[in-house]
């Protein structure tokens, strides 16, 4: 009987260490879930199979989260950004909860206080940076604001090492080990969760086509790759989550990338979309109005020979961000899903079926977000390599914050600098 147990354990891919660390940890008992599908929608599917009402709830579901989708996109770059804070937080509270409800039975001494402490200094950091950096001449604008920018990474350190230094005060002998296991997940937890949200809104703020396409692919994908799944699956794709199919995968990918291409092209022709998010210091908010880069232009292309005589077309018309969107599709696509596996072998690890049961038929918050955060990175990552250059008006605004001895040096040297290129005369020339 042990070795049957023990094989069992072995399929469930858990040894031997990890029994040992359950019995020191007071085991992990699967958070409790219920069936959280309203109930009028629960009459409504009742003479339906559960295969089929699953597919019904996450359709209707589905179309809801788009909708509201929409709107937040249409309320403007202060909601959006309104938005991802609550979510990140949301996120944070799911994944910290399943911490608590798996190990609570020792009842820490102030895990949760410092749980959410830590998030409050993680995001004082980031967000402290993202205003320095955006909203420059505000911040000097104003003497608290000034002072605070100056010293913010100081201030960002001392509050963590304020809890840093409650932590280790809040120790408690025989429980060193969960009390440091769990100060891991904390700042994993944080590590996951904020500093994506952070990029997410960097993004943003280079565009709201930055925001809206990546994020576009990775709910396409989700959908398609559960369409073509559920009507033609038949080959198990990865053993984490036994639902997904290879039919799925590849069909998801394909249609995600001409999704990204046909989207793309729509929100090309949008200033709205295209043009960086700016604070205007007049208005004291935030503008998306200039004249559109060679992104966002439309250009002739020529076709290659190979494919001319399937298409019959020599040329095509097309604007170079959807060449981009091919790159942005592909990794929401192939590499975006290994996201989603990542946490089914999370959720499986704690033999739980979803991290909340906020949205009916989805799961929790972080069950939708779990690829859009690591395509969060990818896109920040792509723009910093292949997209952004130097920011004049940013540069502008530091010149002007210097000593005028060091904007003088700065001046001189860029005047040198420009008469050795020829691009301006030289004094004795005058």
């Amino acid at each position: 009987n042990l070795q049957e147990s023990e094989s069992e354990n072995k399929l469930d891919g858990e040894t031997a260490s990890d029994s040992e660390s359950k019995s020191e940890f007071g085991g992990s008992p699967p958070v409790p879930t219920s069936d959280d599908t309203p109930e009028v929608l629960n009459r409504a599917l009742s003479n339906l199979s559960s295969r089929w009402k699953n597919w019904w709830v996450r359709g209707i579901l589905t179309l809801a989260m788009i909708t509201f989708f929409f709107i937040i996109i249409y309320l403007g770059p202060m909601v959006l950004m309104t938005i991802v804070m609550c979510v990140q937080i949301k996120c944070f509270h799911e994944i910290i909860t399943i911490g608590y409800n798996v190990y609570h039975s020792y009842d820490l001494p102030w895990f949760r206080t410092l749980s959410w402490y830590f998030l409050l200094c993680v995001n004082y950091f980031f967000y402290g940076e993202t205003v320095t950096d955006y909203f420059f001449t505000l911040v000097q604008r104003e003497e608290p604001l000034r002072i605070l920018s100056k010293y913010h990474r100081f201030i960002s350190f001392a509050l963590y090492l304020t809890g840093f230094c409650m932590f280790v005060l809040s120790l408690v002998k025989k429980h060193y080990r969960l009390q440091f296991y769990m100060f891991g997940w904390t700042h994993v937890t944080l590590l996951i969760v904020v500093t994506q949200s952070h990029l997410i809104i960097h993004n943003l703020f280079e565009g709201m086509i930055w925001f809206i396409v990546p994020i576009s692919c990775v709910i396409c994908n989700d959908i398609m790759a559960y369409m073509f799944g559920f009507f033609f699956g038949r080959t198990p794709l990865i053993k984490l989550s036994p639902k997904k199919t290879w039919e799925g995968f590849i069909g998801g990918f394909f249609a995600t990338v001409l999704f990204g291409l046909l989207l793309s092209y729509v929100m090309s022709g949008y200033r709205c979309f295209t043009c960086p998010v700016e604070f205007n210091n007049d208005t004291n908010s935030f503008t998306v109005d200039c004249e559109p880069s060679e992104l966002f232009q439309l250009q002739e292309y020529n076709i290659p020979l190979v494919l001319q005589s399937v298409v019959g077309w020599k040329t095509v018309r097309m604007y170079p961000f959807q060449i981009h969107s091919i790159a942005l599709s592909t990794f929401a696509s192939l590499i975006g899903p290994f996201g989603g596996f990542f946490a089914s072998g999370f959720k499986r690890a704690f033999k739980i079926k979803d991290f909340a049961n906020t949205i009916p038929g989805h799961g929790g918050i972080m069950d939708r977000f779990d690829c859009q955060y690591l395509m969060a990175t990818f896109v920040n990552v792509y723009i910093a390599s292949f997209i952004r250059g130097p920011n004049p008006s940013k540069l502008i605004q530091q010149f002007l914050t210097l000593r005028p001895d060091q904007q003088l040096h700065i001046f001189n040297t860029l005047k040198a600098h420009l008469v050795d290129k020829g691009l301006l005369g030289s004094p004795e020339d005058a």
